[in-house]
């Protein structure tokens, strides 16, 4: 595998989604690859950043029913006018 199937192939790596010999194809070229072993740590660690805030800005379940029904409410109001 070269640098170029390894980008191309990269995503279903790292979501454990290829078939084996694909798979033994990508480790054995990141065994010899400098720049696509960073390639693959900086994208996992930018997903990890990404999960974690979307984590920190989830709304709580309570909140998110108390803003839905405010806007049911509101729509439900200019409905009937």
């Amino acid at each position: 595998m070269d640098c170029e199937t390894l980008i191309r192939y990269l995503s279903d790596y790292i979501d454990h989604n290829l078939e084996e010999p694909l798979v033994e194809a990508a480790r054995e070229h990141l065994a010899t690859c400098p720049n696509c072993r960073v390639v693959l740590n900086s994208t996992e660690r930018m997903i990890i950043l990404y999960r974690e805030q979307q984590v920190a800005r989830a709304i709580p379940a309570a909140r998110s029913r108390v803003l839905y029904a405010s806007i049911s409410a509101i729509f439900e109001e200019r409905r009937s006018r």
